[in-house]
């Protein structure tokens, strides 16, 4: 058989599918038949796509400017005879390989998460006979039963429906279940809408049903993801841009500082030889060798601290990303709110309107009336109402236990909040459905929105409607109710976004599940209406405010319908005035300018599929934004994987979703996202602490050499001790400047911008400053000495210390741009300060035992010079002390 033609199935009845697919209801495929397909169209699985070779991607690890200028390094250090600092820079390209090529491979993961949807049992008719067959061995035309607790295999058209309900948030993002019919629909029903469908990757809740394969395999809702996950590009991190960009820049600053060095040593007339091995020394020390050990290092501990938070990291790059965003995209339910719906209004007969507190299924919480307690037990319509809507309920709430401390709702949420609500109002459900337990039940039905139970232990007794408040009070005694009244407060309520229900009840009867609710027209009495919402996190408000102080605008992302993201963004702050809500088929009208021009007014998509999550992304990356963006389902995971930083929901979240986030939230919760990103700032911040300490080091010391050269001077600072400066004195305080605290004002600044260059203009301004401020002291001194008189080992024994004694307390500048060193408590860096202590004990050995006097070329100083080199040294602090008093001046006027 040919593959069944694409058609909209959901606008078929089911005869006509059926007929399309060439099979039939009772006894669906022949064995044969099934044989045929699976051998035509192959198995119900996602394909495994080719693994990348472990050794590809451990080589794409190399492929940066500054990997290139450090391999150079290393071959001309050998060639220098310099082999321990090629031996050391060769380690440290090694080590930051190995621990980028451990952080890859989020696509594979992600396929393998997809593939495992499959690994499932299905019950199928066959011959007319019922067989259980893998998930795999599903084909189109199969005719497949259903019940409460299955997972769907397969994409297929439901034929018969009872009571049938499917948790689709996976794949719609929808987080209620959906109550499914088999019903035609109109052919341009959204995914979420398509209510007469089941979809592999979905759960069904509740009910029972029979259905025929659509769709298997690639051509399954779940398929299409697959393809668009495996074809979704991984945008390059903004420091992985910023870092290309400087090793460009460093490899042009190396060749013109080679040539300017030849240049200048051949018009001093020096032998070629002699100015060519000064000028590739220069080189080297140009190039800052703890740099990419340094970055790795930031990233990780950055990636422990996020840990620490809540907050995994499965990619060290989406540290400093995060910190860089300006746009996060959050899905609503379970990330803004609690994902438990929550009872708030209650509207009694009489008109009284209690105010529900407290929110999910804990029962912690009151009722109250014009801001005072309602004694519920003793108050009649309170009692009625949340009797009743105990009785007519199939849930069951389960209280905190060793395993988990939350409670927890099994079954319908709706009804979980219902039983929430009574617990509140001390009606204790168990005990209540004990003393009046269930006799008959009309089930809810999707065209009659309603269900009702009977109650109690004789043949006529209590029965309890609950449904549409639109079609309840139609059955209502008009005596018990002001029916116009009332369904305006209904409206009223459901404009607030709020799920409402309408519970009324009549006694002494007997229900008739075949007769339905219309014998009861008339008859029952109003007892109440109920609304509910999945109320927002009390932190994620804050968190929100938090963002937009921060340079972060928060966009919702919604399964649910518009109004209801509009309500919930409002009452957060995400949406401001005259903010609008657009849904996915208005979404779909648009074209790409005129979303782009819509951007900066939409704070709520609501009912987007899984392409469009994509094209939200990639039109906020348009506009040079940093986009972050949540999720927890199989409908989340392209969006996700081409996000600047995908970030999965830990506790909801699918495998598929985890697989191609970069970052895994474990609490789920919007306001640990904002703890990450501030993490992520702290990283960048600290980062940029060492790119400014290293380069202000670094062109130090070749400006002083190059000074030396072009006035005649011998070297101030002999080869071995450059190496000794470039590994050893910055070695022992980089990587503890990577480990200074938050600074507190972090959240307070606006992102990085994507484009950014790595030394910023204030940042250049401060190295200009300082690098002045070392070379002026360093040289005048060298001057100074070789004018004196004094030995040349010990000027030169006394310059190399000085450098030193400079690069100490330039490190100290950088722990701040704006605060004072003075003020910041030093212990607050214990690494920094055993970085410093162990640098100075290190430094005396070298100057002070006749073993590495002849290595280094050193001799003992004078004590009294020390605290001259260390007053002359200190200077930098001095002069950055002032920069920075008149930064905070600046910067508070």
């Amino acid at each position: 058989m040919p593959a069944p033609p694409p058609l909209n199935w959901h606008a078929e009845i089911p005869e006509t599918a059926l007929k399309n697919l060439q099979s039939d209801a009772r006894s669906g495929l022949t064995a044969a038949e099934a044989a045929s397909r699976f051998e035509q169209h192959g198995p119900n699985e996602l394909p495994e796509a080719a693994h990348k070779p472990m050794w590809k991607v451990f080589a794409a690890q190399f492929a940066s400017p500054l990997i290139y200028i450090l391999f150079v390094a290393a071959v001309i250090a050998f060639a220098m005879g310099h082999s321990n600092d090629a031996f050391v820079i060769l380690v440290v390209v090694l080590v930051n390989a190995v621990i980028g090529a451990l952080q890859e491979g989020r696509a594979e993961h992600s396929m393998e998460a997809l593939r495992k949807m499959s690994s499932l049992k299905v019950r199928v008719v066959r011959d007319g006979t019922e067989s259980i067959i893998e998930a795999r061995d599903v084909v189109s035309g199969d005719v497949v039963l259903l019940a409460a607790g299955d997972a769907v295999s397969a994409d297929a058209r439901l034929l018969e429906a009872a009571a049938l309900e499917a948790t689709e948030a996976a794949l719609t993002g929808e987080s209620l279940p959906v109550l499914k019919h088999t019903g035609a629909l109109p052919e341009d029903s959204g995914l979420g809408d398509r209510k007469n469908m089941i979809y592999s990757g979905t759960h069904l809740t509740a009910g029972r049903g029979r259905a025929v394969i659509v769709a298997t395999g690639l051509q399954t809702e779940v398929g299409k993801i697959a393809k668009l996950t495996s074809t979704a590009t991984d945008p390059k991190t903004p420091l992985e841009l910023r870092l290309h960009q400087f090793g460009q820049w460093l490899v042009v600053a190396s060749i013109v500082l080679f040539g300017v060095i030849i240049a200048f040593g051949l018009l001093r007339g020096l032998p070629f030889v002699e100015i060519f091995m000064v000028a590739i020394s220069q080189m080297v020390s140009m190039v800052p060798e703890g740099l990419p050990v340094a970055m790795t290092i930031a990233l990780a501990v950055g990636m422990q601290r996020m840990a620490r938070r809540g907050a995994i990291v499965r990619r060290l790059a989406a540290v400093e990303t995060l910190g860089s965003t300006s746009i996060i995209c959050s899905d609503k339910t379970g990330t803004l709110t609690k994902n438990e719906m929550t009872v708030t209004t209650l509207i009694l007969p009489d008109a009284r309107c209690v105010k529900v507190t407290g929110a999910g299924y804990s029962p912690e919480g009151r009722l109250n009336v014009d801001g005072k307690e309602l004694n519920a037990p003793n108050d009649a319509a309170v009692k009625s109402l949340l009797e009743a809507v105990v009785l007519c309920n199939d849930a069951q709430l389960v209280p905190p236990d060793a395993a988990d401390t939350r409670w927890r709702a099994l079954g319908d949420p709706t009804e979980s909040a219902l039983l929430t609500v009574a617990l509140k109002g001390r009606v204790e459900p168990e005990t209540l459905r004990h003393q009046s337990p269930r006799r008959a039940e009309i089930p809810f039905d999707a065209t009659t929105k309603m269900m009702a139970t009977q109650n109690g232990h004789n043949a006529s007794g209590r029965i309890v409607f609950k449904g549409a408040p639109e079609m309840l009070l139609d059955l209502c005694d008009p005596s018990t109710l002001d029916l116009a009244k009332t369904h305006q407060t209904a409206t009223d309520l459901a404009a607030q976004a709020l799920r409402v229900l309408a519970v009324a009840e009549v006694n002494d009867a007997v229900l008739d599940e075949a007769a339905g609710f219309e014998p009861y027209r008339g008859r029952l009495r109003f007892l109440g209406l109920l609304g509910q919402m999945d109320p927002p996190r009390e932190e994620a408000k804050a968190a929100v405010e938090e963002c937009l102080v921060a340079g972060i605008r928060p966009v919702m992302v919604t399964g649910d319908h518009k109004a209801t993201g509009l309500a919930i963004a409002t009452a957060l702050g995400i949406a401001r005035p005259g903010d609008i809500a657009v849904d996915g088929a208005e979404l779909e009208a648009m074209s790409e300018p005129d979303l782009r021009a819509s951007l900066d007014r939409i704070s709520v998509f609501a009912r987007v599929h899984p392409a469009q999550k994509l094209r939200i992304v990639e039109a906020f990356q348009s506009q040079k934004q940093v986009v972050a963006m949540t999720g927890d389902g199989v409908n989340d995971a392209p969006a996700l994987a081409t996000a600047d930083v995908g970030v999965a929901m830990g506790i909801t979240g699918t495998e598929v979703a985890k697989g191609a986030a970069k970052i895994v939230i474990t609490d789920d919760n919007f306001a640990t996202i904002v703890k990450a990103v501030e993490e992520g700032r702290l990283v960048y911040q600290n980062l940029k602490k060492v790119v400014l300490f290293l380069f202000a080091t670094s062109i130090d010391e070749v400006l002083v050499l190059l000074l030396a050269l072009l006035c005649g001077y011998p070297l101030p600072l002999a080869a071995v001790q450059i190496l000794w400066i470039n590994i050893v004195t910055e070695g022992t305080v980089t990587v503890n400047l990577i480990m200074e605290g938050l600074e507190g004002d972090e959240m307070r600044r606006k992102p990085t911008p994507s484009g950014e260059a790595l030394i910023t203009r204030p940042m250049f301004n401060r190295l200009l400053l300082m690098v002045t401020t070392s070379v002026v002291a360093i040289f005048g001194f060298f001057m100074w000495s070789m004018a004196s008189g004094a030995p040349f080992e010990l000027v030169q024994t006394e310059t190399f210390t000085l450098v030193a004694i400079s690069q100490w307390f330039n490190v100290l500048n950088c722990r701040s741009a704006l605060k004072s060193t003075l003020s910041l408590d030093v212990f607050k860096n214990l690494w920094l300060v055993g970085g410093l202590v162990l640098g100075n004990l290190l430094h005396l050995l070298v100057i002070y035992t006749d073993t590495l006097n002849h290595v280094f070329h050193t001799v003992p100083i004078p004590l009294a010079d020390i605290f001259l080199l260390g007053l002359i040294g200190s200077s930098v602090l001095w002069v950055e002390e002032i920069r920075k008093w008149f930064a905070r001046r600046a910067a508070n006027s």
